[in-house]
């Protein structure tokens, strides 16, 4: 009973964490301000359910441990590709008269899709591969205590990384250099406080999981 709950709970935090990841490519064109009364920040639509896939891969890193946390974040990258390849054949076919979606409408949304995919594939799994290492080696230098820790230290890291490289692939030859410096702070500083925010939840999902699974509190799911 136990494991087929432990496959059950993989299985939909894996659902959720890919629809999480597609969502985030597919409005990542857009850019919005998000005023938090201190400061106002400009950033792509597309960081906001970004922090979901961090906080599921914290609780998959917690329970179930690196080798599945990982397969996970190769899923996502499948996932991406997919869902590009789709976006480009649904491009070699024009729309029909009336369609409530014409050519220059889907163009404009999706025309640059291959880039902005690439940038968040890029960044991506870069980010997440090494949130998962640092999530592990700070469970393991304080074994397994200090959960809030290894989940804060292990996103404001790879969150870094992960906007650097995603706004450098997207704006490098593009925007001015102002302009890009601005929006790494900006997304990362955003990243950063959903990283603070989510750790109550991150430790109520664990707390949540172990109890059904029977866990104590640092043990991970063995394999089988």
């Amino acid at each position: 009973m136990q494991k087929e709950l432990s496959r059950k709970i993989y299985l939909y935090l894996a659902a959720i964490f890919i629809a999480a990841l597609v969502v985030c490519n597919l409005i990542a064109n857009k850019f919005i301000e998000v005023d938090l009364g201190f400061k106002t920040f400009i950033i792509s639509a597309g960081i906001l359910p970004y922090p979901i896939t961090f906080l599921i891969t914290d609780i998959l890193s917690e329970i179930y441990g690196k080798k599945k946390t990982a397969r996970i974040v190769w899923a996502g990258f499948g996932a991406s590709l997919f869902v590009l390849g789709v976006l480009m054949l649904a491009q070699q076919f024009s729309a029909i008269e009336g369609s409530p979606v014409d050519d220059a409408t889907y163009n404009k949304v999706f025309g640059n899709s291959w880039r902005v995919i690439f940038a968040s594939m890029t960044a991506y799994l870069s980010a997440q591969l090494i949130d998962v290492r640092i999530y592990h080696f700070w469970k393991k230098k304080t074994q397994g205590k200090h959960l809030w820790l290894r989940n804060n230290f292990s996103t404001i890291f790879s969150q870094l990384v992960d906007t650097t490289l995603v706004v450098g692939v997207l704006f490098i030859g593009v925007k001015p250099s102002s302009d890009i410096v601005q929006f790494i702070i900006d997304g990362w500083i955003f990243k950063v406080l959903c990283a603070f925010i989510d750790t109550p939840l991150l430790y109520a999902a664990t707390a949540f999981i172990r109890n059904k699974l029977g866990l104590q509190f640092g043990e991970e799911v063995k394999e089988g």
